[in-house]
């Protein structure tokens, strides 16, 4: 008998091989050697024979050297909060590889001396919104919100409706965010209505700001109203207005999402918005409104802790510059073509086998923004054993599961990937 487990190569001469060592260089040795380890245990399992080691650590190695993966979104859902919210557009990717080496985000190349960080996307913004007076970028949503509140209420009051003391996900609620910034909050109205007079009852020489947030993540109807902007101007005190999907113009498929242009041009003296959401852009928290308070923001110490790096700078600034976004692009699509392509699909996977049905399918915003908005889409309808092994595939596919089945849904995912999502489907069989 000869023992095979004498034929399988070292490690050193698997990575000697050009097509390893090329992945070393790609990669780094510890991820390519841990699929070398792998693969020369199969070999000595015999479920391998020792010839393949090669080819199998080939196969073993990951993408990139990150962790993170990419997914293909078939929920139906535009903005998938676990997913990263929003896909940026090719404009951004390309600016990102641009500025992933030195940059000039914080030079004047003109006169060789320290300039102004990120000048050029603040420019955008303001192009962007003409209302606002300046504008100014930290790392998400909240560090938004904890700044404003650090520099314009820190031992003094936030005036803030109760219906709009909303819990933003993953257990944060924005009355804890706002009193850790050393804040106090003064309440008022009612869970469902609030009125002017309750506002102005609430003022007085403690009054930091009033806050107006919009619950972007639920809906509440009925017997219920509320006080605009628009109104609270007339209060005499700084109105910050926490919009949260970061819309900075008002939107036709949108029509009730509130808008960073309308809010300021309604009277509010700061707007706070997300780049991740239906802007379309990386991850980040917009402040834009009036330039006095905006400069008093952007000097307050809190604000070097939550500033942005370059990635992010160049990403936001092609996304505000760029062309349409894979959210804006989402949101204008044709139900009918969606319609086509779901047949398409279906088609193409019940001939080869699987049983596949192409429908009509609702999808929806998410990532807190639009709630209660369902936009029209179409789905590949598979039975429902189909989702675990698409999740757990390569790539991996996340579906949605509705009354039994698993709905492949088109609204988030590019046309280009079609093809690609039926070569997966028809691998999990």
């Amino acid at each position: 008998m000869v023992d095979t487990r004498r034929q399988i190569p070292g490690t050193d001469r698997v990575l000697s091989e050009p097509e390893v060592a090329r992945e070393v260089a790609r990669l780094g040795a510890d991820l390519v050697k841990r699929a070398v380890h792998e693969a020369q245990r199969s070999a000595r399992d015999d479920e391998i024979a020792p010839g393949e080691v090669v080819e199998r650590t080939l196969a073993g190695l990951p993408a990139s050297a990150s962790a993170v993966r990419r997914v293909l979104n078939a929920t139906g859902v535009l903005l998938h909060t676990n997913l990263g919210r929003a896909p940026l557009s090719e404009a951004a990717v390309d600016a990102l590889r641009h500025a992933a080496g030195t940059t000039d985000v914080e030079l004047d190349l003109r006169t060789g001396k320290r300039g102004p960080r990120g000048a050029s996307v603040l420019r955008a913004l303001t192009e962007e919104v003409p209302a606002a007076g300046a504008a100014h970028v930290v790392n998400n949503g909240a560090a938004a919100l904890s700044l404003a509140a650090t520099a314009l209420a820190q031992d003094r009051e936030i005036v803030l409706a109760r219906g709009e003391m909303v819990e933003i996900g993953d257990g944060f609620r924005i009355p804890e965010l706002l009193t850790a910034t050393g804040a106090r909050l003064r309440e008022v109205g009612t869970t469902n209505r609030v009125r002017l007079d309750d506002y102005r009852a609430a003022l007085g020489p403690d009054t930091g700001f009033i806050l107006k947030v919009h619950p972007s993540n639920f809906v509440i109807s009925g017997f219920t109203a509320d006080v605009p902007v628009a109104a609270l101007r007339e209060l005499d005190v700084p109105v910050v207005a926490d919009i949260g999907s970061g819309l900075l113009r008002p939107h036709p498929v949108l029509p009730r999402e509130p808008d960073a242009t309308t809010s300021l041009t309604d009277g509010a003296d700061l707007v706070i918005a997300s780049g991740d959401k239906l802007l379309g852009g990386p991850q980040a928290g917009l402040l834009l409104g009036r330039e006095e308070i905006v400069q008093r923001l952007r000097r307050h110490p809190l604000a070097r802790a939550l500033r942005v790096d370059k990635l992010t700078l160049a990403a936001l600034e092609a996304t505000l510059r760029g062309p349409r976004t894979p959210v804006e692009r989402a949101l204008r699509q044709d139900p009918e073509q969606l319609r086509l392509r779901a047949d398409r699909l279906a088609d193409a996977l019940a001939a080869a086998g699987v049983p596949a049905t192409a429908r009509d399918s609702a999808a929806t915003v998410g990532g807190g923004g639009a709630p209660g908005v369902e936009l029209p889409s179409a789905a590949v309808e598979l039975p429902e054993h189909y989702a675990a092994p698409l999740r757990t595939g390569e790539p991996p596919v996340l579906a949605r599961l509705e009354q039994g089945r698993c709905l492949l849904d088109l609204a988030a995912l590019a046309p280009d990937d079609d093809d690609l999502l039926r070569r997966t489907v028809l691998g999990v069989r």
